[in-house]
């Protein structure tokens, strides 16, 4: 019988590491950790960190984000920034459209619906 409950944290598992693509970088030399543990039917789940910068984001998904740790400002294309911090949970809806700024290295939990 399959495990049907998944304990969000790495337990092992190996970080997939990676960079804003060139084209959307604004500021800095951010590395993102990539721990994805569930990756099934079009969703996604597990835990991401970032190093400090600033890049574009455009969103073609759902995204649930709880924030472990750190400081990051979202702004949208409509001028609003929003500043995230540990405890914080939020939606990216589709058609987001704006910049990820990491102000301190921020890590959180990530749930993706295509």
């Amino acid at each position: 019988m399959a495990d049907t409950f998944l304990s969000i944290a790495p337990h092992g598992a190996e970080a997939e590491t990676g960079r804003p693509a060139p084209d959307r970088l604004i500021a800095g030399d951010p590395v993102f950790s990539t721990w994805n543990l569930e990756e099934r039917d079009g969703l996604y789940c597990g835990i991401w960190r970032a190093t400090p910068g600033k890049w574009r984001i455009v969103y073609d998904e759902w995204e649930y984000c709880r924030i472990r740790e750190g400081h990051s400002v979202i702004t949208g294309e409509d001028g609003i920034a929003r500043h995230v911090k540990a405890g914080d949970s939020f939606v990216l809806r589709p058609g987001f459209v704006g910049t990820w700024e990491v102000i301190e290295t921020t890590t959180k939990d990530y749930v993706i619906r295509l």
